[in-house]
Formats: C-alpha cells, sequence, structure tokens
C-alpha cells in the first residue's frame, strides 16, 4: 500500500491519505471475492426467501437477485407521515470448473442466504520416485 502526504494540512500537521491507485495490481470492483469458497453467505436482513432468488446461468455463472420495498408509517393525532423505500440488488459469482452444477442449493435463516456449492474431487497425479544411479 502506498501512502502519500495530503495537499492541506490540518491543525496536527501534515495528514497521510491513501492512495489506491498507486498498487501495482488493477481493482476490479466486480472480482469474486470468494474466488476459492464452496460457501457463499450474504446477509439480506429483512428480507423473506421468497423475495430472493438463486440462479444458475449455462455458463457457470450463479446470480443472487430480489428486491427489497419497505414502508414506515408514524401518525398521531395532529399528523401522519409514511416513508417508503425500495431497491433491487443483484449480484454474480464466476463458479470454478470443478463446481458440481446439478448439486447446488441454497437456504435462508434469519436473514442469513446461504449458498453451497460441492466442488468434483482433483485427481493429484500419482508421484512416483526414482532412484538416481551413481
Amino acid at each position: 500500500m502506498a501512502m502519500i502526504p495530503s495537499l492541506f494540512n490540518n491543525r496536527r500537521g501534515s495528514s497521510i491519505i491513501f492512495d489506491p491507485f498507486s498498487s501495482f495490481e488493477a481493482w476490479d470492483p466486480f472480482k469474486d471475492p470468494f474466488p476459492s469458497s464452496s460457501l457463499i453467505p450474504p446477509d439480506l436482513p429483512g428480507l423473506k426467501k421468497e423475495e430472493v432468488k438463486v440462479e444458475i446461468e449455462d455458463d457457470r455463472v450463479l446470480q443472487i437477485s430480489g428486491e427489497r420495498n419497505t414502508e414506515m408509517e408514524d401518525k398521531n393525532d395532529t399528523w401522519h407521515r409514511v416513508e417508503r423505500s425500495s431497491g433491487k440488488f443483484l449480484r454474480r459469482f464466476r463458479l470454478p470448473e470443478n463446481a458440481k452444477m446439478d448439486q447446488v442449493k441454497a437456504s435462508m435463516e434469519n436473514g442469513l442466504l446461504t449458498v453451497t456449492v460441492p466442488k468434483e474431487e482433483v485427481k493429484k497425479p500419482d508421484v512416483k520416485a526414482i532412484e538416481i544411479s551413481g
């Protein structure tokens, strides 16, 4: 991580800020944060399982989507207030080639969606020791 001095001084002296563009590796906001994990747990508080969709596309892409609609009502004898908010969400994950696509499972409990993606066993190559003569 690179640190560069700020151009603006505060009361305590020179401050230091993080420069996200100085690292050698390019930052990708859509990069899978769980590249080797077989468990993907998104937190979806206040949603029911009927409001969330889990789908797998043909090219090994797992898609989690849904829509959140909330309404808060507050009233008394002199006023009446209603707040409404809504929003859609969508998250996509590229599954590894050794994922068993037909055995993917999803469960939701207390607002926590857990998607389990079983993987095929990767056969380790047989290693044979060769004796060195001489």
